[in-house]
């Protein structure tokens, strides 16, 4: 077939143009998302220029046009056929899917954490109801140690913010030791999960034990009102701790796998830093909520007001946890 060259290149140099217009653009601007037309039309231009390029093989007298298409080709290879992540911008949603789905990668061993928990919970609740005098034993603050019935008197019958001017001191407080108890949670995996089986149960046992001490005594919407804004979240994050502590048990001891210990840790590296970063975060907004939210009871904040906000806060996480990063 003989090629009409001046025709041929009039029809095909408007393609030409067009590819290198989308080829400059890229170039320019990095961040750039194609949509799904655009791509389709990179594609197209693509199979077309390399079509043009092996019917222009058979003119050796046109090196100079020929290199032109040869490159707008190669270009157009590159970018299509491209893997490497961007560099020059930070993909925040990326960053954010990362952490529910490293979550839902291992729920079997955040129920495991869960079931831990309760086990201690029901233990705190038995002893407690069982003895009231195991309060000087199990519970962790001297504001627990006193009955119900006259902490929650002092705290209703406040006169004045106890927390003025310490607020935001306070609240770095809380953050640092649950942001600790967390990470010492995931850390204690390393003993191929002997530590941080304990210290679910523990927090576990802390748990149904101040649980048993109030509602026994006929302080359950006080307690709820007192724990729901941070607890909401705060439980669940050290959950998240305990969580990743077992996936990192379960690493370690492999459970019969074929891959080495080293193999098997890197494979869930990611995952494990995922989950405690979330897990720092969601410590942080608790640690807020508690200081700003949690301290402060009726007749200041109503009870109603304060376990509603931590139901809705319970709901938003498990959204978010369900929900978010899936394809």
């Amino acid at each position: 077939m003989i090629l009409d060259l001046p025709r041929f290149v009039t029809t095909e140099r408007v393609y030409w143009n067009e590819l290198q217009a989308l080829l400059d653009r890229m170039r320019l601007e990095p961040n750039w998302r194609m949509s799904i037309p655009e791509i389709e039309r990179l594609h197209y231009l693509y199979d077309r220029c390399s079509a043009d390029l092996v019917r222009l093989d058979t003119f050796a007298t046109e090196p100079q046009l020929r290199a032109y298409v040869e490159s707008l080709v190669s270009r157009a290879y590159a970018e299509i056929h491209e893997t490497r992540a961007r560099a020059d911008k930070i993909r925040w949603g990326a960053l954010v899917a990362a952490f529910p789905r490293a979550f839902r990668r291992h729920l079997g061993a955040f129920r495991l954490a869960v079931g831990l928990t309760l086990a201690g919970c029901a233990f705190g609740w038995f002893a407690i109801r069982a003895d009231p005098d195991a309060r000087a034993v199990l519970m962790p603050f001297e504001g627990l140690m006193q009955s119900p019935a006259k902490r929650v008197a002092e705290e209703e019958g406040a006169k004045t913010d106890r927390l003025h001017g310490h607020k935001a001191s306070f609240s770095a407080q809380l953050m640092t030791h649950n942001i600790q108890v967390t990470v010492m949670t995931l850390a204690a995996g390393v003993t191929w999960g002997v530590g941080t089986i304990i210290l679910l149960f523990y927090n576990g046992v802390i748990l149904g034990a101040v649980a048993a001490d109030y509602v026994g005594a006929g302080y359950g919407q006080f307690l709820a009102g007192w724990l729901l804004p941070h607890g909401a979240i705060e439980i669940p994050a050290i959950l998240l701790g305990g969580q990743a502590g077992l996936v990192l048990a379960g690493a370690l001891i492999g459970w019969g796998e074929r891959a080495t210990r080293a193999e098997r840790l890197r494979a869930v590296a990611h995952d494990l830093l995922a989950i405690a970063l979330g897990a720092a975060v969601l410590l942080v907004w608790a640690g807020i909520v508690e200081a700003f939210v949690s301290q402060y009871h009726q007749p200041v904040l109503p009870y109603s007001l304060k376990i509603a906000f931590g139901i809705l806060e319970m709901a938003a996480l498990s959204i978010f946890l369900s929900r978010v990063g899936r394809a």
